[in-house]
Formats: C-alpha cells, structure tokens, sequence
C-alpha cells in the first residue's frame, strides 16, 4: 500500500499557482499568515467551478490566496471578503489587481466577520468560505446556514486543525471548535456533507434544495 503521507504530498504538489497566486503567497508569508494549500486552493475553484457559484463570501480575507482560488473559477463570480485587519486587505487588493480581476468583482469589507455577516442577506450566496477566526467559528457557521440559498455550500478551512480533530482525547478550544463544526453539520439533515484531506482539512456541506 502506497504510504498516505507520499500521496498527500503528491496531491499537494500537483496544483501549479499562477505567478500572481505565487506573489500573493509570498506576502502572506511575509505577515506570517497562514494560506490554504495549492490543492486546497485548487479544490475551492473546484467546488466554486461545480456550483456555478455567482455570489461568494469569504470570511478571512488573509493576503488573498484563497480569494484568488476562488474568483479563477469563473470570470463573472463576485466575491465579498471579510478581514478587520487592513493590512491583509491592501495586500489582497494588490493581489486581484496582479491577476487582473475587475474591481467589480470583489466586495473587500473590513470589520469583524460575523458582524459583517450578520448584516448580509439571506438566502442571497452559492457560496461561503470560512478560514476566519476560530473563537467565533460556530457563529459564522450559523450565519453561513442563513446566507446560502439552497443548493449552496458551505467550506471550512482547518477542518481536521493538524490532525487533532480525528482523535478524541484532543480537547483543546481549536480542536472543539472544529469538530463541533464537522458533527453540526454532519447531523444536520439540511446539507450533504463530506470532508476532505487536503491541505489541513476541508469541510464542505452542501444545502439541500
């Protein structure tokens, strides 16, 4: 049997970033943040792609490595990111306008998410991505349940957070939040919902028409 560890390295190595993904990557290196994977990123296009999604939310803007992911999937998406940290946004608009996408198609919002999130429409988005804090990760879920019309999806970055999630004698607050996360929606007859292993766990729950 071929060794996990090796064909997760494949999968991660697989995805070539564009340069300007490359260039938003470094700068997130250099605030010391931490950005989804290559294959993470390219499975957000993916499921962005699938959805046909028009109107995305992401709470985290970070530098605008997930960002970018997800506006490659289609050329008329129009994405509204969420950060209280401006420098994170100046470094994402920098990075949109490296990959020439119109300023039309991206809503950069400062403010803490699930403020902002509140004050968003229901039923109004395909898609919602959450890689934000995870002090207030159960609230923006519940808001996310809100704002996505049916047949919309939810994401979470970290979903297996470093590989403690899948053992339960990890109790640490992160941890918790994340598998509270994954068991919410797992029981909610309201989504279909799967987890990946890319990058540190994606989330990906699906809402029923």
């Amino acid at each position: 049997m071929v060794d996990k560890i090796t064909s997760w390295k494949f999968v991660e190595e697989f995805i070539e970033e564009p340069v300007s993904t490359l260039k938003a990557r470094a700068r997130a290196d250099e605030f010391g943040i931490e950005c989804v994977t290559p294959a993470t990123g390219a499975q957000l296009a993916f499921i962005a792609s699938s959805l046909g999604a028009k109107s995305i939310v992401e709470a985290g803007t970070g530098a605008g490595v997930s960002g970018l992911w997800l506006l490659s999937a289609s050329t008329n998406s129009i994405l509204a990111t969420i950060d209280d940290e401006p420098d994170y946004q100046a470094a994402a608009k920098l990075a949109f306008q490296d990959a020439n996408i119109a300023n039309n198609r991206t809503r950069v919002i400062s403010g803490k998410v699930t403020e902002v999130m509140s004050n968003m429409a229901d039923a109004a988005y395909d898609l919602v991505f959450l890689d934000a804090d995870k002090e207030t990760l159960e609230e923006q879920l519940h808001e996310s349940v809100r704002l996505l019309r049916p047949g919309g999806a939810v994401v979470i970055a970290h979903a297996l957070w470093r590989d403690r999630v899948p053992d339960p004698a990890m109790r640490d607050e992160a941890t918790v939040a994340y598998r509270d996360a994954m068991n919410f929606l797992a029981q909610n007859g309201n989504f279909v919902t799967a987890v990946s292993t890319v990058g540190d766990g994606l989330v990906m729950a699906s809402k029923r028409k």
